[in-house]
């Protein structure tokens, strides 16, 4: 590999990032994480689907079919360079006044960062060892599914499961529900039947999570069904596991004293990505 990354701004490359930025003052943006295989972006729709709610929500002016073709030229341009990457695409909303207030109708900027990856994707992760967060997630319903830039809660739990060398940590909500993993969303086979947190306070609406609900779980006879969850029903779940854009599923061997060896559910869902790639 001649490089460890690479970053471009509006199209061209770049390493300095030109201030005022509101992503960096105000966390005023969203962003998508795309796994590049080969240097074709992975369900670049409906990562494209996602970011277009969050710029319908955050009333962002629309840029989609920019970014998208931006996306398009850095895959282009570092296809035969690297074999697996993760690509992410930050927009944010142009710099202004001094203040909250956005200048109106300006076009966002638009950031993407490759980083290379260092295993082969095409082969499920190891199962992985999960904590619970201390810290909870706030409820916001008008932000809730969308993909923004204000990841403090995140961040946090991430250095909480590194403290506690854990890969992996369990999110919940204000009122105690089960809402996702601090980089992925929660899938629990529970007494036969596949459910996963409903996400209408908090929580980010995952591609993979998309792809499990309407298409591949279905294709093997299983439907998903979205539920208040508890951290009960992870104790008594035949089988646990998160879905997240580089990972795409990984199963949970254990929280706490739990253990579960059995993943055949994450295992056929992510050969149907492997079939996806073919």
């Amino acid at each position: 590999m001649s490089r460890q990354s690479a970053s471009w701004l509006d199209g061209t490359p770049t390493s300095v990032l030109p201030l005022p930025d509101r992503g960096l003052d105000f966390g005023d943006g969203l962003f998508e994480t795309l796994l590049l295989h080969n240097g074709n972006p992975v369900y670049l729709d409906l990562h494209m689907a996602r970011l277009a709610q969050g710029l319908e929500t955050l009333a962002i002016p629309d840029c989609l079919a920019l970014a998208q073709k931006q996306v398009e030229q850095v895959c282009g341009a570092i296809e035969e360079e690297w074999r697996w990457a993760a690509l992410r695409l930050s927009v944010i909303r142009s710099p202004g006044p001094r203040g909250y207030a956005p200048a109106p109708n300006l076009p966002p900027r638009i950031l993407i960062h490759v980083t290379p990856l260092d295993r082969d994707c095409a082969k499920m992760s190891s199962a992985a060892t999960l904590n619970l967060a201390n810290i909870r997630l706030s409820t916001q319903p008008a932000l809730a599914r969308i993909k923004h830039m204000n990841r403090l809660e995140q961040v946090v739990a991430a250095t909480q499961a590194q403290a506690e060398n854990v890969d992996e940590s369990f999110l919940l909500d204000q009122v105690g529900n089960l809402v996702s993993v601090t980089a992925g969303n929660v899938f629990l086979l529970y007494q036969g039947e596949l459910l996963t947190p409903v996400l209408d306070n908090c929580g980010v609406a995952g591609t993979r999570r998309r792809m499990i609900i309407e298409k591949w779980a279905p294709s093997m006879g299983l439907e998903v069904r979205e539920a208040r969850l508890t951290l009960e029903h992870i104790a008594n779940a035949e089988e646990v596991f998160y879905s997240n854009s580089l990972h795409t599923v990984r199963p949970v061997s254990g929280f706490g004293a739990k253990c579960w060896s059995s993943h055949g559910v994450c295992e056929a869902l992510f050969e149907k990505f492997r079939e996806a790639l073919r």
